[in-house]
C-alpha cells in the first residue's frame, strides 16, 4: 500500500480512494472515475461483464470460431483498423484480424471505438466477443481486445476482462481488484443470513468476489454470479419492505366505517353494474379503507377497464366518513374529464366536489381553497396545483394519483403530506406494469389489477398497412365521419426534440388539410401549445365541432370521447407496443366498432413482426412485457425516478424466478425485528457503494 494521509487512513477500507492503491496515480484514478469507481468498494463491484473470462485453454484458431452467437476466444495480427460513421452518423470501428487460418471482423460500437486509440497494424491481439457471419470474414460484436503483451498467457487460471476507460488496460485493473481482494480477505463479513446462505449453497461474499473476479473454473465463476444476483434483488426488496414498514410505523392510520347507504346511492348512480375485476379491486381497497393501517395500493386497471369508477366509490366512502379525498392527474385536460365525469355522479348526491388546476382564475381558486380549508369540499380532482404549499386540506384522508408513472416519488409524498394524519394512498395506472417490475418499481405497494371492458364496449380492431395503402386508409376516415364519428390521427414522437415533434404534427395537420381532409374540421394538438390552447382544442374535439384531431403522443393518457371510433398512428414503427396500446385505449369508449390503424413507411421484417404482435393482442399486460424485452425496463417506465439504484448483475426480466424469490425470503427476515436488524447494518458495512442505503434511510 501507498503511503496515504490520516484522514484516508482513518476511513473503511472500502471507503478509501482507489488512488491508495499501488499503480494508481491521479491519472489513472481518473480514469477510473470514468467508469464510476471513485474507491475500492466501487473497484470490487465492477464485476467482469458477463461471459468475457480469458480461459487459456480454450484459445482458438479463427477457422474453428462457430457463427452460433456464442462469447468465444481467439489470437490473432491486426490487419486493418477503420474507423466509420453510420448512416445515422454514429461513429463506430472494424478491427479486422487474421492468425494465418482465416480472417475475422470486430466491430466496436459507442465508448469502444476509443480503445482503437490504442491499438496499430501488426498487434498480437487477444479477443473475446459474440462471433456470427459476416459478408467477407467472421463478424465479432461485443467484443473485448487485449494485446497479448499486456496480458501473461502462460498464466494459469482463467482471466477477467472488464470495461475500460481512457487509457486503462486490462492488466491495470486485474493489479488494482487484486490488492482490494486482498484488503477484502480477512475484514469482510457476511451480509446474508446463516439460514439463507445453507439453504441456497451459497459461496461466502469473499469467496464469491475472488470467484468473480478471478474464477478457478467457469462453473465457481457461475456459483459466484448467482450468489450476486440474488443478493442484489433480495437487498432492494428488504430495503422496499423496510421503507413501507417505516411508513407505517410513523403513520397514524384512519379506520374507515363500513359502507354506508350514501356509497350505495353512488353505486347506483354510476349506470351499469361493476365487472367482476371492478369488484375484486373495490373489495380489496374497502378493506384497506377500513383498516387503522394506511392503504399504499397500487391500482392497475389495462386501458377502458374502469378505474375512474372504482376511484370514485373511493371517495364517496371517505365523504361518508366526515373525509376530504383528492385525485391528483397529470394534465388539466385529464383532471378536466375526472372532475367532470365524478361532478355528474357524487354533487347530486350532496358530495361536493372541485377542480384545482393552475389555469383557474384568482376568485375561483381562492373559492376552492377555501372550501378545502374548512372541509365544505369533500373531493376535489387537480394537478400538480394540489401539491402548492398554498392548499392546506380540513381532513384529507385519501389521496389517489392518476398515471403515477409520470408522477415520480417525490409528488406522491407530498400529496400525502397535505394531512396532520397519513391518508390512504391509492396508486392508478393504466400503463400495464410487467409483475417483475411492479415488485420492484412499486415494491412498496399493494397491487390490485383490473382487466377485461366494461358492459357494453366492442373490443377494437387492430389494422397494420404500409405507407402504399395510406390513401385507403384515409377513405375509410372520412367514411367514418360520414357515419357521424370522430378520429384520432397520430404523429410519431421524436424524442428529445419538442421542435421536431410539435413541427411533425403540424406538418401532418397541413399535408392532411389541404389533401385527404380537406373540407373536414380538424384540430391540432402538441405540445408546444399553451395549456389554454390545447385545452380550447380538447373542447372542440369533444363536443363533435372538430370532427378529426392530429394529434402527437399528448392525447395518450386518459382522453375520453365516446364518439371517437378510429385511431390511426402514423409512423408505428417508431412507437413502443405500450406506447401505441395507450394510444388504442382513446378509441373503443363507445358503443360503436372502433377501429386502430397501424401506418408504417417501413418494410423491415422485424418491423412488420412487431406491429403484428400488436395487431394480433390486446391484452395491455402482455404487450407490456413483451415491450421490456424489446427495449429494457429503464427506457419504459424511467426506473431511476421511483429511487431505486442501478442493478450492477442481476436483470429482472432474466432472473425472474429470483427476483419472486427474493422478495419472498425478504418479507420472512423483515417481519422479524432481529433479522431486520441484522440486514440494516449489514447495509452498512458489506454494500461498498452505498447504493441500498438509500431506499434504506427513506
Amino acid at each position: 500500500m501507498k503511503k496515504i494521509d490520516a484522514k484516508t487512513q482513518s476511513l473503511p477500507w472500502w471507503k478509501k480512494p482507489v488512488s491508495s492503491l499501488k499503480g494508481v496515480g491521479p491519472k489513472k484514478a481518473i480514469e477510473f472515475e470514468g467508469l464510476g469507481i471513485v474507491t475500492i468498494g466501487d473497484l470490487l463491484n465492477h464485476f467482469p461483464r458477463q461471459g468475457c473470462y480469458l480461459d487459456y485453454s480454450h484459445v482458438k484458431t479463427i477457422r474453428e470460431l462457430t457463427l452460433d452467437g456464442s462469447m468465444q476466444l481467439f489470437r490473432g495480427q491486426i490487419a486493418r483498423i477503420i474507423k466509420r460513421r453510420s448512416a445515422r452518423n454514429m461513429r463506430y470501428a472494424s478491427v479486422v484480424v487474421s492468425d494465418g487460418t482465416a480472417f475475422a471482423e470486430i466491430f466496436l460500437f459507442g465508448a469502444q471505438v476509443y480503445a482503437v486509440r490504442y491499438l496499430e497494424n501488426g498487434d498480437d491481439v487477444l479477443v473475446i466477443g459474440k462471433v456470427g457471419p459476416g459478408r467477407t470474414a467472421k463478424a465479432v460484436t461485443q467484443a473485448v481486445i487485449s494485446k497479448v503483451k499486456d496480458e501473461h498467457p502462460e498464466a494459469p487460471g482463467i482471466l477477467p476482462t472488464y470495461a475500460l476507460s481512457g487509457s486503462l488496460t486490462q492488466k491495470n485493473v486485474r493489479s488494482a481488484v487484486r490488492q482490494a481482494l486482498l484488503l477484502a480477505k480477512h475484514h469482510l463479513p457476511e451480509c446474508l443470513p446463516d439460514w439463507i446462505m445453507r439453504k441456497k449453497g451459497f459461496l461466502s461474499r469473499y469467496e464469491a468476489l475472488e470467484a468473480i473476479h478471478f474464477p478457478p473454473s467457469l462453473e465457481k465463476m457461475e456459483e459466484a454470479r448467482r450468489r450476486f444476483i440474488f443478493e442484489e434483488l433480495f437487498f432492494i426488496q428488504c430495503g422496499l419492505l423496510h421503507h413501507r414498514a417505516n411508513i407505517k410505523k410513523r403513520s397514524l392510520g384512519i379506520k374507515m366505517g363500513h359502507c354506508g347507504p350514501l356509497w350505495q346511492s353512488v353505486l347506483d348512480h354510476l349506470g351499469f353494474t361493476l365487472t367482476e375485476s371492478q369488484k375484486k379491486a373495490w373489495q380489496e381497497i374497502n378493506d384497506d379503507m377500513e383498516s387503522p393501517e394506511p392503504m399504499n395500493r397500487l391500482l392497475q386497471g389495462d386501458v377502458g377497464s374502469g378505474k375512474t369508477a372504482v376511484a370514485m366509490l373511493a371517495l364517496a366512502k371517505a365523504a361518508e366518513n366526515g373525509y376530504q379525498g383528492c385525485l391528483m392527474a397529470p394534465t388539466e385536460i385529464l383532471a378536466e374529464q375526472h372532475y367532470k365525469e365524478m361532478q355528474k355522479v357524487l354533487e347530486p348526491l350532496g358530495i361536493h366536489t372541485a377542480l384545482l388546476t393552475g389555469s383557474l382564475g384568482q376568485a375561483a381558486r381562492r373559492e376552492v381553497l377555501e372550501g378545502l380549508a374548512d372541509g365544505t369540499i369533500k373531493a376535489v380532482v387537480g394537478t400538480y396545483a394540489l401539491i402548492q404549499d398554498a392548499v392546506t386540506f380540513h381532513s384529507l384522508a385519501l389521496a389517489i394519483t392518476d398515471e403515477q408513472h409520470r408522477f415520480g416519488v417525490e409528488q406522491r409524498s407530498r400529496l400525502s403530506g397535505k394531512s396532520s394524519y397519513t391518508p390512504h394512498v391509492l396508486v392508478m395506472t393504466a400503463t400495464p406494469i410487467p409483475r417483475t417490475l411492479a415488485l420492484t418499481v412499486y415494491g412498496d405497494l399493494d397491487v390490485s389489477l383490473m382487466k377485461g371492458l366494461p358492459p357494453g364496449r366492442k373490443p377494437i380492431k387492430t389494422l397494420c398497412y404500409t405507407d402504399e395503402k395510406r390513401a385507403d386508409v384515409y377513405a375509410g376516415l372520412i367514411h367514418q365521419v360520414k357515419e357521424g364519428h370522430q378520429a384520432y390521427i397520430v404523429a410519431p414522437l421524436i424524442e428529445g426534440s419538442d421542435t421536431v415533434d410539435a413541427k411533425s404534427a403540424t406538418d401532418l395537420y397541413e399535408e392532411l388539410t389541404q389533401t385527404f381532409l380537406k373540407g373536414i374540421p380538424c384540430g391540432l394538438l402538441h405540445g408546444r401549445l399553451k395549456a389554454e390552447e390545447k385545452d380550447a382544442v380538447m373542447a372542440d374535439f369533444v363536443s363533435g365541432k372538430t370532427k378529426v384531431l392530429i394529434a402527437t403522443t399528448v392525447i395518450e393518457v386518459g382522453v375520453n370521447v365516446p364518439n371517437a371510433t378510429l385511431m390511426i398512428i402514423e409512423g408505428a414503427d417508431r412507437f413502443g407496443l405500450a406506447q401505441m396500446h395507450q394510444l388504442r385505449g382513446r378509441v373503443g369508449r363507445g358503443s360503436s366498432q372502433s377501429y386502430c390503424v397501424l401506418l408504417t413507411g417501413s418494410n423491415q421484417p422485424q418491423t412488420l413482426e412487431r406491429l403484428q404482435i400488436m395487431r394480433s393482442c390486446s391484452d395491455g399486460f402482455l404487450l407490456a412485457e413483451k415491450d421490456m424485452e424489446l427495449r429494457g425496463a429503464g427506457q419504459l417506465f424511467g426506473v431511476r425516478q421511483h429511487g431505486l439504484p442501478d442493478l450492477y448483475i442481476a436483470d429482472i426480466l432474466r432472473d425472474t424466478d429470483t427476483l419472486v424469490e427474493a422478495r419472498e425470503y425478504a418479507k420472512r427476515i423483515m417481519a422479524d425485528p432481529q433479522g431486520a436488524r441484522f440486514i440494516e447494518e449489514g447495509v452498512a458495512t458489506t454494500q461498498f457503494d452505498g447504493r441500498f442505503e438509500q431506499i434504506f434511510n427513506s
